[in-house]
């Protein structure tokens, strides 16, 4: 490989790094807004407001009735926790990606520790579920991973060099 392809490469990588560190971070923005909606909203309420009408036309509905079951269990307890759990969670990403972005040195590491455990939460989550999506997020937290430490090595060796010089 000639050192301009190898220049090129590497360039597509650190692209696919930006991209990608937007993506979680776009992802960890949702995860803010949607916790911080179920700190105000009373999603139960919602969703019996939304499945009655279907309901009163069709007391069978499938749908309807799923829905209106899962409001019945979910409880204020419930739509709490969950609302903490993607709070703070969209706001460890949003920190780890501004790092990652504006080239902080402490956020690489921190990134690639703190997306291990959410890989791990995820295998052991994937594990009970099977889920698709599930499988889908911790291949691209792992290929994540890879391009973070890429980077790392990369600004490092940049660092290195520059005080050498």
């Amino acid at each position: 490989m000639t050192p301009l392809d190898q220049a090129k490469n590497e360039k597509r990588i650190h692209e696919l790094f930006e991209i990608s560190v937007m993506l979680k971070g776009a992802g960890a923005a949702l995860e803010s807004l949607v916790g911080i909606l179920l700190l105000f909203v009373n999603v139960g309420a919602i969703l019996d407001t939304l499945v009655a009408n279907e309901l009163i036309d069709d007391p069978n509905d499938f749908i309807a009735t799923h829905v209106q079951s899962f409001a019945a269990h979910l409880t204020t307890q419930t739509q709490l926790f969950s609302a903490l759990y993607l709070l703070s969670h969209g706001l460890v990403k949003i920190v780890l990606v501004w790092g990652l972005l504006t080239k902080r040195l402490w956020a690489y590491p921190a990134s690639i520790v703190v997306l291990a455990l959410f890989i791990l939460y995820q295998v052991v989550k994937w594990l009970q579920t099977h889920s698709i999506m599930l499988a889908l997020l911790t291949i691209f937290d792992l290929a994540l991973i890879w391009l973070i430490w890429h980077e790392y090595r990369l600004y490092k060796k940049m660092q290195r060099d520059a005080l050498a010089s």
